[in-house]
């Protein structure tokens, strides 16, 4: 039996019409707890550089987000 989802909440970045591009931040977390974070305008080379981090020793986890 499939499970039906719940519907996503809605964010206001969909809803502006003067943005041209959108941005991806992605954040670096290292094991020691410190944090980095680059902003990019493509998501293609925002993941790319978070597996590339992933792969280090030293990294705990990355992600990318869509900010503003």
């Amino acid at each position: 039996m499939a499970k039906t989802k719940t519907p996503r909440k809605h964010t206001k970045l969909g809803k502006d019409k003067r943005r041209k591009h959108k941005h991806w931040q992605v954040t670096v977390f290292y094991k020691d707890g410190e944090r980095f974070a680059r902003v990019y305008t493509d998501r293609a080379k925002a993941s790319k550089f978070a597996e590339r981090q992933r792969k280090s020793p030293v990294v705990k986890t990355a992600r990318v987000l869509q900010v503003g």
